[in-house]
């Protein structure tokens, strides 16, 4: 399914930020199967707060395809976009967003808010859960040795 072939990409992206004490997140931009945009989380390496995977991959495919239109585009990323996210995903007109891991903080594709369903000018269509486990293992085992390594300090 290439669904969990480009999910499986976003994780080795996702264990990239990982290794490099971001939170563990990474998203892949497909066109017709064809990868156009990669991105990772980077915000304490960049120190921005716009860093986030969904964003650098939808400025790379944005540089790769010379457009900021991506409406013949899937985006796949393991975990669910937050609001600024959701909303570049929105603006970037891609066509289908494939998520792992519900976020129940920030989530805003069903978790905290739905904004895929508002009346925005563009719906992307959704597929949650893809590698669920593997995206929030992930996660869990980041934020456990961030506890853990704060109660021995």
């Amino acid at each position: 399914m290439m669904d969990v072939k480009y999910m499986q990409l976003a994780l080795d992206l996702a264990k990239q930020s990982y290794l490099d004490g971001e939170v563990p997140v990474g998203a892949v931009i497909v066109q017709n199967d064809k990868v156009v945009g990669c991105g990772r989380n980077m915000r304490e390496t960049k120190n921005n707060a716009l860093s986030h995977a969904e964003i650098e991959a939808i400025n790379q495919a944005c540089k790769t395809l010379g457009s900021w239109r991506l409406s013949d585009c899937e985006m796949y990323v393991t975990l669910e976009p937050c609001p600024m996210c959701a909303g570049a995903i929105i603006n970037s007109r891609i066509k289908t967003v494939y998520y792992g891991a519900d976020d129940e903080k920030a989530g805003s594709v069903w978790s905290v808010i739905s904004m895929f369903e508002l009346p925005y000018n563009h719906t992307p269509n959704v597929k949650s859960g893809v590698l669920a486990d593997e995206s929030e293992k992930l996660l869990t085992d980041f934020f456990a040795n961030i506890r853990n390594t704060n109660k021995t300090t």
